[in-house]
């Protein structure tokens, strides 16, 4: 119903926020968010659920790639977990039971910090009408990576234990170590940035994706196709940036025109390619040989 007085947040439900899983419309009356998540909305938490994921591999690769054959399981262990607490955290949100979601549309960037535009009827008295005006975009995140800490405890000290004997009691554990650091991490991250990163995470997608596999092709000294695919564990690498590269193209144009977004996933494999080609002319000895040489 209308409000009755200005002493009310928008809804006016006992002079408070709307209850979660509900949002004002028009009309400053507190609806039920029925909508489905558009497909951005599904890349973005993609983009969250895969954080995790991706650091977990990355510390688990820098601390027992190179000592140890309990890497692999490591890594299966890992993807484990955060596939579980996806799956989990699908299931207890709102429908509960079952793996498909009910949200609000986001409409604005201020509709992730509702609690920067708290009213204050009186310019005296401020009205505390915090609300997740983007469900469940939010929380739910927060959510899976609480899931995804309670699984890696449960699971991998096991794993580690029994399979990690090649490293010594300390290393054995780094990686579990390092995932207590970065969650609450990811956490603030998610809490503060959450907008932010909402609109922002295709290009950081691709930034980041372009660099990393720039890095790691210059550090494996790749330069040419016959270095690529001397090693599987390269090959892995390069596919796994192909659908970063995918992931965020697909992000940005969000497929709203299939005949013209489409093709653009054929760029996919040209930074490798760039630099497959260009490589051989930027090789240091090769510069310093040139210019000793006086050309």
């Amino acid at each position: 119903m209308p409000c009755d007085g200005l002493a009310t947040c928008p809804g006016c439900i006992l002079s408070s926020a709307c209850p979660r899983g509900e949002r004002t419309n028009i009309m400053k009356i507190c609806q039920k968010c029925m909508d489905t998540p558009e497909l951005y909305d599904w890349l973005y938490l993609g983009f969250m659920a895969m954080l995790p994921l991706v650091l977990h591999w990355f510390f688990i690769e820098w601390y027992t790639g190179k000592k140890s054959s309990s890497a692999l399981f490591q890594h299966i262990t890992a993807l484990f977990e955060c596939s579980a607490a996806a799956v989990v955290t699908l299931l207890v949100n709102d429908p509960v039971g079952e793996l498909a979601i009910r949200s609000c549309r986001v409409q604005m960037l201020s509709d992730w910090y509702t609690m920067l535009y708290n009213p204050s009827p009186n310019y005296v008295d401020t009205l505390h009408c915090t609300q997740e005006a983007v469900f469940p975009l939010y929380t739910i995140v927060l959510i899976y990576y609480a899931f995804c800490l309670v699984f890696m405890m449960m699971l991998r000290p096991l794993l580690v234990k029994k399979i990690a004997c090649g490293l010594g009691k300390t290393d054995r554990f780094k990686s579990i170590y390092a995932a207590l650091y970065f969650f609450p991490i990811l956490t603030v991250l998610q809490a503060v940035g959450g907008g932010l990163l909402y609109y922002a995470f295709p290009y950081i997608i691709l930034v980041l994706s372009l660099v990393t596999l720039a890095v790691y092709m210059s550090a494996s000294e790749i330069q040419s196709f016959k270095n690529l695919v001397a090693k599987k564990k390269r090959l892995v690498v390069l596919f796994s940036h192909w659908l970063l590269h995918a992931y965020g193209i697909i992000s940005i144009t969000r497929l709203d025109n299939l005949k013209q977004d489409l093709p653009l996933l054929a760029l996919v494999p040209g930074p490798a390619l760039f630099y497959l080609l260009t490589a051989r002319f930027t090789e240091p000895n090769r510069i310093l040989s040139e210019g000793g040489n006086g050309h």
